[in-house]
């Protein structure tokens, strides 16, 4: 199986995002400071699409959501579904594993003050739709956002007014089922915006309409 096409990891296409990076690269030399890869099996039926990845997060790191609020409780969710194996660490050699599900983000640096603008989405895509073109087993993306919701969409070629976005709310579009959540970011945990039995809910939802595909 083919792997996905990823950003070099100087990536020149979003000049506002590659500034930020040289300016980490200089405040934070032992950080990853580049575009985050996507984690997971290739052979797997979920896949989950974020938004973008954290200044102290995975943009340290080097892997999605590890080491940040959002990658608790997305990992913690992933392992009780089975969706993963190992121990979450917070780190990238914490040996966990991730079971028939990857993840990639719809932006794959890091922003200033974790706000994407619209161009660097839509310029971004282009790995996204790198990721469901050598995917062959996907059926199932759960979109963590509104932004990974349009941005899903919009890689689909499917209208957004069509599929708005709804926490926990399934779409079929083509071969696949496009199923959202809020995102699990402090933020909306702290707001109750979403609590961890919602999103507890939805990932199994997910983990279901993939099994069922």
């Amino acid at each position: 199986m083919k792997a996905p096409e990823p950003p070099p990891h100087d990536c020149p296409l979003c000049p506002r995002l590659a500034t930020f990076r040289a300016d980490n690269r200089k405040k934070y030399p032992a950080y990853f400071n580049g575009p985050v890869p996507s984690f997971g099996p290739l052979d797997a039926r979920l896949l989950i699409a974020g938004l973008a990845p954290g200044l102290q997060g995975a943009n340290r790191t080097g892997r999605p959501f590890t080491g940040d609020w959002a990658g608790d409780l997305l990992y913690a969710t992933l392992l009780k579904h089975g969706l993963a194996k190992g121990v979450y660490d917070e780190r990238p050699d914490d040996g966990l594993e991730l079971v028939d599900c990857r993840i990639a983000n719809a932006v794959r640096c890091v922003p200033q003050q974790n706000k994407t603008e619209p161009s660097e989405i839509r310029t971004c895509r282009q790995f996204l739709l790198s990721e469901l073109e050598a995917l062959a087993n996907v059926k199932v993306i759960l979109a963590l956002g509104k932004i990974a919701h349009d941005s899903v969409l919009k890689a689909l070629d499917a209208r957004i007014a069509a599929h708005p976005f709804r926490h926990g709310v399934a779409y079929n579009i083509g071969k696949y089922r496009l199923i959202s959540s809020y995102h699990c970011s402090r933020y909306n945990t702290n707001t109750g915006v979403l609590t961890t039995e919602m999103f507890e809910k939805v990932v199994g939802e997910a983990k279901r309409l993939a099994r069922d595909a």
